[in-house]
């Protein structure tokens, strides 16, 4: 309650509106936020699916642990993703890192902005930094996936067996 009232004044000192933005919950091990609204795999994606078209990126948590991300690879627009497997890797300062797709589907747009700044995955990993825009083959994927607080238990369970 107090970072978000923190976060709150500040805004307003900045002159920021946060009334646009998606809420976030802070969890309570680290300074990672999570998102209300979104679905979560436990390797770390979010997907945000709206209408025909489902978007995916990696969480805060996950951008949080590699550090500073310095380069993507991403796959061609027209390939395929099956849930669970690599669809590209994220280098950061600290280690390369696969990203699994969290639903299967065809590609259609790739986030050609992280080849010339790839450090939009640290700065904006729910906004700036998607990754992949998929055309879901099985929309009931999404049905196994977890919600906002499930996600956030399950990384504060992952933090405390480290």
């Amino acid at each position: 309650m107090a970072l978000r009232m923190w976060a709150s004044s500040t805004a307003n000192a900045l002159r920021l509106s946060t009334a646009s933005r998606p809420h976030f919950s802070p969890l309570s091990r680290c300074f990672s936020s999570v998102v209300d609204g979104l679905k979560y795999a436990n390797s770390h994606e979010w997907v945000k699916h709206e209408g025909a078209v489902a978007t995916v990126g990696i969480t805060d948590h996950a951008q949080d642990h590699l550090g500073e991300v310095v380069f993507v690879d991403l796959p061609d627009v027209g390939g395929s993703v099956t849930k669970a497997t690599g669809f590209g890797a994220v280098e950061s300062v600290k280690a390369t890192s696969d990203i699994n797709s969290p639903i299967s589907g065809e590609i259609v747009e790739v986030n050609s902005k992280l080849s010339e700044t790839p450090g939009l995955i640290n700065s904006s990993p729910y906004e700036d930094g998607w990754m992949i825009k998929i055309k879901p083959s099985n929309p009931s994927e999404l049905e196994s996936l977890m919600g906002a607080k499930e996600y956030t238990k399950f990384c504060e369970e992952e933090d405390a067996s480290h």
